[in-house]
């Protein structure tokens, strides 16, 4: 178990002068208050209930490790929670899936992600750690992300 110090100190300085600009950090947003979205999906082909359209009300958590800017952070949590936002109100969805046609014939293909694999908590916090690490500056060396469909269920990484 790590202590609270542990957890959020990253290393030594990597420079020798009296700056904080290029401290190797980490950045936890939502570790004790997670993110909350609340998204459709289903995984078309599992045996059981999670083959129907339903949602859950999301928990997200990112942890992103990188050098200080000259800001003084790695990142702006703003650019984090814009990015897990997005899915906010949405429905995923595989590729090939026919509920995309028939979100389009309802006139509301503008509420569905299309992913290339299953939607599970464990796809979804891969895909936000490359959407994430497509947003945030060349700084960031790390992202990590934590997706909590239920209270049973959660996916993802850390780091």
């Amino acid at each position: 178990m790590t202590t609270p110090a542990e957890t959020c100190d990253a290393g030594p300085a990597t420079t020798t002068d009296d700056s904080v600009v290029g401290h190797r950090r980490v950045l936890h947003v939502g570790r004790d208050r997670p993110i909350r979205i609340s998204t459709g999906h289903r995984i078309r082909h599992h045996d059981g209930k999670c083959s129907r359209p339903h949602g859950h009300n999301y928990e997200i958590s990112v942890t992103v490790a990188g050098q200080l800017t000259e800001e003084g952070w790695i990142a702006d949590k703003g650019d984090i929670t814009d990015v897990i936002d997005e899915w906010d109100h949405m429905f995923l969805l595989e590729a090939g899936d026919p509920l995309i046609e028939a979100f389009e014939a309802a006139g509301d293909d503008d509420a569905v992600i299309v992913l290339e694999h299953p939607p599970t908590a464990e796809v979804m916090s891969v895909v936000l750690e490359r959407k994430l690490a497509a947003a945030l500056p060349e700084t960031v060396t790390d992202i990590a992300v934590q997706v909590n469909e239920t209270s049973e269920l959660c996916g993802g990484s850390t780091l």
